[in-house]
């Protein structure tokens, strides 16, 4: 399969030619190929969204990293395992979570012999967001958590500021519950120690208020 998109597509992003499928599988299958931007080129190869096919929560993240693009599965280095201690302690089961990112290619600038991540640019954002949004519709999820500044940005608009409300629940048409927080791997990149315990301590703390609205969910809006 050829490129997915043509240069009207990168300056539409709503403008998809995704071939149609019901499935997140099909879309991770079809999304192997895409060429939208050059960042395949780059990464060893597409690191689609991955979880609970009938998951009520999404986790959207930046970018997949070095052990990421290796696996061929999102938030499984360092980041993700930090995720998932946090998941555990807020009362989030991550195995009923689906957890993607809003760009599908790893990004890396070598230093030495390591890759390391690199941020994605706006048209490389763009050009994986058609993928993002076939991900939304095809789950159909009721709650949607950003994890960072990209992932904010992406879904809510440029001028969103995580730092400014973060663990907030934002008004969108993406989902009925829509929050963003901080991407795990700022909090591995804390100064020390004990910032690093206080930025996690707080990053529970937001997740616990998506485990709150999970419980409601499940109490008051039953499928």
């Amino acid at each position: 399969m050829g490129n997915l998109f043509d240069q009207k597509d990168l300056e539409d992003p709503a403008q998809s030619k995704i071939p149609k499928t019901p499935t997140l599988e099909g879309l991770k299958k079809i999304s192997q190929n895409c060429k939208a931007c050059d960042l395949w080129k780059r990464g060893t190869q597409t690191v689609f969204g991955e979880g609970a096919p009938h998951s009520e929560v999404m986790f959207v993240g930046e970018v997949p990293g070095d052990q990421e693009d290796l696996a061929g599965k999102p938030f499984v280095g360092p980041a993700g395992q930090l995720l998932n201690k946090a998941l555990e302690e807020a009362g989030i089961d991550r195995c009923k979570t689906y957890v993607t990112n809003a760009v599908k290619h790893f990004n890396w600038e070598p230093r030495g012999k390591r890759r390391i991540h690199k941020k994605p640019s706006n048209a490389e954002i763009a050009a994986c967001r058609p993928w993002l949004d076939a991900e939304i519709d095809r789950l159909k999820p009721r709650v949607i958590v950003c994890l960072g500044a990209t992932a904010s940005q992406a879904l809510l608009g440029k001028e969103f500021r995580v730092t400014q409300h973060r663990g907030e629940f934002i008004d969108s048409k993406l989902a009925p519950f829509v929050a963003a927080t901080v991407h795990p791997s700022s909090i591995l990149r804390a100064p020390d120690d004990n910032a690093r315990a206080q930025e996690m301590q707080r990053f529970i703390a937001d997740l616990k208020k998506i485990a709150k609205v999970i419980r409601y969910l499940h109490l008051h809006w039953p499928d």
